[in-house]
């Protein structure tokens, strides 16, 4: 039999954890998970997370995913938590152990403890007969026929499921709570997501005396000046009331004046009217940046700025695709 390649190992292994994790769905009993979902929902405290080596690392991931999603959730280790750290737990909370044997000895230990203060004890494990299932108020099945390591040693399958249950019991918990968007992004202000969720236009236009503005009479030499002294590559066009009229941008200065013809007409004598395009793509201060970010790229022809207008139609800014590339989005 011709040996696996390295590629073919990696995807048997992928498959391998996949299955593991669709069997789990399967042996998953409704009453249990209702009763770990209602358990947590109810939980007036916080989730604490314990699990010793491969399991502890697992508890970090589910308590930092918990809490991100709007269940606050700390992970505990039971080493730190025999030697003083137990003060944290109250009964408000609501214990999860973590262990594919259900044998470990420092959340063994612990049992007594967290039982004395009537805390809710819910167990994630490996085997159903176990002491840490036996003793928990609920328990859900985390078995798995083999581990993915070839030697059936490493845990690699049996960590998996765990990190799956977790990220379940997560969502389940977030939707329950019916987190909103705005909220998830309050959780996450710094980084990327962050400002893809909560940084908006208004934070990032040229608004004020920054704004770059002309009246609709301008002539040539004005609209060069403005557009040089601004630096933004455009200047809006409004009227009397402060209205946007129009925009024009470098690129439009370029193709009007090659259909205008210099020739054909004195450069004194070009207005706005000749150059500006007319009801232009908009956004307001309101709209995400990501939004406006989208509004210029997902186009058959991308566009690098926007007019910002307000609910009056009033011409309040400009906003650059430079600008919100460089907020990080």
């Amino acid at each position: 039999m011709p040996e696996q390649t390295s590629f073919s190992q990696v995807v048997d292994l992928l498959r391998a954890e996949a299955d593991a994790i669709g069997k789990t769905a399967t042996r998953l009993q409704p009453e249990e998970i209702d009763r770990v979902v209602a358990l947590l929902s109810s939980c007036q405290g916080k989730v604490v997370l314990l699990g010793v080596g491969k399991s502890g690392i697992i508890a970090q991931k589910i308590a930092a995913t918990m809490t991100s999603s709007g269940t606050a959730a700390i992970h505990l280790h039971p080493s730190d938590a025999l030697h003083g750290g137990l003060g944290i737990l109250t009964s408000n909370d609501v214990v999860i152990m973590l262990s594919n044997s259900g044998e470990t000895d420092e959340l063994l230990q612990l049992l007594p403890y967290v039982k004395r203060r009537n805390v809710p004890l819910i167990a994630i494990v490996g085997k159903l007969k176990s002491t840490l299932a036996e003793r928990a108020d609920a328990v859900i099945d985390a078995s798995v026929d083999q581990e993915a390591c070839p030697l059936n040693l490493a845990p690699t399958a049996s960590t998996t499921v765990a990190l799956a249950i977790g990220d379940a019991l997560a969502m389940t918990l977030m939707r329950a709570r019916g987190l909103t968007e705005d909220d998830f992004a309050s959780n996450h202000p710094a980084g990327q997501l962050g400002k893809r969720l909560t940084l908006r236009v208004a934070d990032l236009m040229h608004a004020g005396s920054q704004n770059p503005t002309i009246g609709t009479a301008a002539a040539w030499m004005e609209i060069i000046s403005t557009i040089t002294h601004y630096g933004l590559g455009a200047v809006n066009v409004i009227d009397a009331e402060g209205r946007l009229a129009g925009i024009i941008t470098d690129g439009d200065l370029r193709r009007s004046l090659q259909r205008i013809g210099a020739a054909e007409i004195a450069f004194a004598n070009i207005k706005c009217d000749d150059l500006m395009t007319r009801n232009p793509v908009v956004t307001s201060p309101e709209t995400l940046a990501y939004d406006a970010l989208r509004l210029m790229e997902d186009r058959p022809s991308q566009i690098n700025v926007l007019p910002v207008v307000d609910g009056d139609k009033k011409c309040v800014g400009l906003i650059r695709l430079h600008d919100i590339v460089r907020s990080g989005l």
